[in-house]
């Protein structure tokens, strides 16, 4: 199931339609989905438990130490925490989609709703994050004398009514147009000159429903929502902080080999993220195009474009995955942190074993209980 084929369906007919309305539904040119019906119930449901596995545990790891830390987190710490969050909520949608795209949607209309939400809630944060986190290295870098009490403010605040508030606010449309319909399968091969009718598929399809007559114009307007809300500005912010940040460490003055360092991760953040994101939203955007005909639909370019959607948007939900690999690899702190959540886990759990088997204690024996399980 390619998502916004899905997500952004037209309501073109009702549920009442006649022998006319059938070949306007879905039926104009069988040949679009012929090759990927079996992508769809094939590659979808395999890749999206594959993220689904990665995204929970890498992610969740990232949580798991960030809590464990005792001290006070850096201001990309508390981003990057924020943004974990954020995957961690999409990867737990995966399963859904999985089933949706293999079979049918089994989970009714509260489910619908809910997954719907909670991917337009991390598409929009997400990238509206990674912009807060350009715009804290370009304090860092570029203010860095008198930086660190705006920064704080952006961390511990702004960062509440700049990202999470506004994504909350654009789910409002999964709210009101999500919803559980019956649909013909139009995926289906029609050989040997069977009728289509006798030949098609009934499955239950969560999605977006527009009201009818306008349900492209709606399909229009939310997609380039999501490209310039969700895509466009964000990267704007992104790359002039990051070209900025990028002259200034240019010249070359003393330090600057360390404040390379501490970017490396980020800068490498940032781009897997476009990287992602990119070829998924050049294809809903060149897709939008032929919906509005402004460009010239046919059987090869709809073919070729459905495609590319699909295996683009198993991209795109990989860059859930990335950031627990990033910090993995590049982020020493992150290393020596995980190492001592493991330690502080593995003590924890030691202590409480030797106080199961050994029942009340005195204060004195508790303690050097303590200084052999620190030492």
């Amino acid at each position: 199931m390619d998502y916004y084929d899905e997500h952004f369906v037209l309501n073109n007919t009702s549920e009442e339609s006649g022998d006319s309305d059938f070949e306007m539904d879905g039926f104009m040119s069988p040949c679009v989905r012929e090759l990927s019906n079996d992508l769809h119930r094939i590659f979808i449901p395999i890749v999206y438990g594959i993220i689904f596995f990665l995204g929970v545990v890498g992610n969740g790891l990232v949580v798991l130490v960030m809590g464990y830390q005792k001290k006070i987190k850096t201001m990309t710490d508390k981003y990057r925490l924020h943004l974990s969050v954020a995957d961690l909520l999409l990867v737990l949608t995966l399963p859904f989609w999985a089933v949706d795209a293999a079979s049918t949607w089994y989970f009714g209309k509260f489910l619908c709703v809910s997954v719907h939400v909670i991917y337009t809630l991390n598409v929009y944060s997400s990238v509206l994050i990674l912009a807060f986190i350009s715009l804290d290295r370009y304090l860092a870098v570029v203010r860095a004398t008198n930086s660190q009490a705006m920064r704080k403010l952006l961390a511990d605040k702004v960062i509440y009514v700049g990202v999470w508030l506004p994504a909350l606010l654009l789910t409002v449309p999964d709210l009101v147009f999500a919803q559980v319909r019956e649909s013909v399968d139009s995926g289906m091969r029609f050989n040997n000159g069977a009728d289509p009718r006798e030949a098609m598929d009934s499955r239950l399809i969560c999605e977006r429903i527009y009201p009818q007559g306008s349900g492209i114009i709606w399909m229009a307007v939310f997609r380039f929502q999501h490209i310039l809300v969700g895509f466009v500005l964000p990267g704007l912010v992104i790359f002039t902080c990051y070209c900025i940040i990028i002259m200034k460490l240019s010249q070359g003055s003393k330090g600057q080999v360390l404040k390379r360092k501490a970017l490396k991760t980020t800068v490498i953040l940032i781009l897997c993220f476009f990287c992602c994101w990119l070829p998924y939203c050049l294809g809903i955007f060149v897709d939008t195009l032929i919906q509005l005909e402004v460009l010239s639909s046919g059987c090869t370019l709809d073919h070729w474009v459905q495609n590319w959607m699909s295996i683009t948007e198993a991209l795109a939900y990989f860059h859930c995955c990335l950031n627990p690999i990033l910090y993995a690899f590049l982020g020493v702190k992150f290393k020596k942190s995980a190492k001592n959540a493991l330690k502080n886990g593995s003590k924890s759990s030691q202590k409480n074993l030797m106080t199961k088997k050994r029942g009340p204690i005195s204060s004195v024996s508790e303690s050097e209980s303590s200084s052999v399980l620190s030492s």
